[in-house]
Parts: structure tokens; sequence; C-alpha cells
């Protein structure tokens, strides 16, 4: 991961929050040879990037006063706002930092009425802001192959198109701010019932007394295939349950997709059986395993 040495005409970069996603994005953007400073709350993580080159800032302002355009990857809403608009009786956060006409994007998954939320505070500071969630899992965060759906203005994502094609192989402009967070939703409801469709079938495989690779070959291969089936599905077999991504993160963006549909006044009676087993899951102590763990409230294939 070494940064190009003619970076003179690139923006600087900031990037808060360096998890599984986040630190390979992170890298991604390095390598590229964009001037680069990073904040995550556990500084060890900015370890490998520090000796690539990245500059490691003490808050998330200070990333923001060193950076053109920052990019943020954290867990939820309420962590999302803590770093953006920091805390009442401090003035950490990057809106104490950035400056006019700089631009944040948001790679976490929150809500999105979140996304809309910061959106105006930020304007209201001559701030741009986009929400760009991505999915692809940690393989595609490595890769740089991950889908980024991006919300806000057409003018602030052609700015940063260039960095996003880094970072992931489909980037799409999806609509104005909250729309990239809504798509995700969407993503996240499709992927977990697509998840809990391959783990019955792999409890009814096992049932059967079929050989369940076997079967999960078979199967994918024709009109019942999935991502899921073909990605995970041999990680549930082999009983791998590390995560690319945590089913505690899968709970969290099903409850988000819930909330949302009842905003909209809209029964999603499958996401909520979904919802149902991911919570199951959680609750069973499995929350940082990878979301192929879903198999064990089938039972363990």
């Amino acid at each position: 991961m070494k940064p190009s040495n003619d970076n003179s005409q690139l923006p600087r970069v900031g990037y808060i929050g360096l998890g599984i996603m986040g630190r390979p994005m992170a890298g991604h953007l390095l390598s590229a040879g964009y001037p680069l400073t990073v904040f995550n709350r556990t500084r060890a993580k900015t370890a490998s990037l520090a000796v690539a080159g990245a500059r490691v800032a003490d808050s998330p302002r200070a990333v923001a006063e060193a950076s053109d355009i920052i990019f943020t990857n954290v867990t939820d809403s309420p962590d999302l706002e803590a770093v953006v608009l920091g805390e009442a009786d401090e003035p950490f956060g990057v809106i104490d930092g950035a400056r006019p006409g700089s631009i944040v994007v948001d790679n976490s998954t929150v809500a999105p009425a979140t996304a809309k939320k910061i959106a105006a505070i930020l304007q209201a500071k001559g701030v741009h802001f986009l929400d760009a969630p991505v999915t692809g899992g940690e393989k595609g965060a490595v890769e740089a192959t991950l889908a980024i759906m991006v919300g806000g203005e057409e003018k602030m994502f052609q700015r940063v198109l260039p960095l996003l094609q880094r970072l992931g192989k489909t980037v799409l402009h999806v609509g104005p701010h909250g729309a990239g967070q809504m798509t995700k939703a969407i993503n996240q409801i499709l992927g977990a019932i697509h998840l809990c469709a391959m783990a019955e079938a792999l409890a009814l495989a096992k049932a059967a007394g079929l050989d369940l690779e076997k079967t999960r070959q078979i199967v994918a291969s024709g009109a019942a295939g999935s991502w899921m089936l073909t990605n995970l599905a041999p990680r549930a077999i082999a009983g791998d349950f590390r995560p690319g991504f945590k089913a505690g993160l899968q709970n969290k963006d099903l409850r988000i997709a819930m909330e949302a549909a009842t905003q909209l006044d809209l029964d999603l009676p499958l996401t909520q059986l979904a919802k149902h087993r991911f919570k199951q899951l959680v609750d069973m102590g499995c929350g940082d395993e990878g979301t192929q763990a879903i198999v064990k409230t089938w039972g363990k294939p």
C-alpha cells in the first residue's frame, strides 16, 4: 500500500472509522495517492495506515480541519451524529472543523432520516453531505469491488466520484439526501431474506440426510441460486462463522428498514420474519459472528 508520489493536485482526504470495512477502504484512497488523515476511537486500528503514510488525528474535528473530503464509516445513527455533529459540551465533531465547501461522505448504514438531518445541519454551515452506504462485505472492501449507492446533490457526487471509484465497482447516484440509505435498507432486506432462505433450505437438506455441499452446488447453479448460496453457504456448512459482515450489524440494519417502512405505513412481513431470526441470533450471543451464522437459529448444519 504505497501512495503515489505526485499528489499535489489531489484533494486532501479524511477517513473516520477504521473497522472491518473502513480500514481497507481508507487504504485504497491512500494507495491512490490521496493525502490521508485518519481517526478511530481505538487508536491501534490506525497503525497500519500510519505506517503506510497516513496522518493520524486525535479527533473528528482534527480530521475535518486537515481535509477537503471527509469520509465516515461508523456503526449506527447515534455514532454518526456524535462523530459529525459532536457533543453539546465538547466541539470535537467534523462540523467543528470543516470549512465551507468541504464534503462529508458517509459510508455508514444509518437511518435515512439521520442522513437528511445531518445534511441539513451541515448545509447551514456551507458544508456538503452525501450518504453513500456500501455493500459487498469485507471481501468487497478489500478488493475494492463494493457497490456504492449515493444520495445527495448530483454536483457533489460528480466531485467525489473519482474517489468512490477507487472503493467500488458499481457506483450510482440514486437520488437526494437519504436516498442512498433507503436503497441500502432495501439491499439489507433482500440480503437478510436470502440468508434466511439459505438457512431454511440447508436445515431441510440436513434433516433429509442429503449431502449439504452437493445440494448447495446444484441448487446454486439454477433459478434458486443467490449470492448467499454461492458465497456464504459453504462457510456455514463448514462451520466457519468468522465475520465478513457481523450478524449484529445485520440486525441493526433490519431495524432501520422496519422503522423506515413504519414511517411509510408499509407492511413488510418477510422482513419482520428475518428481523426476528437475526434478533434471536444476537440474543444467542452470536452478534459478532458473520451473517452466515443465521443457520444456527434453525440448528447448526
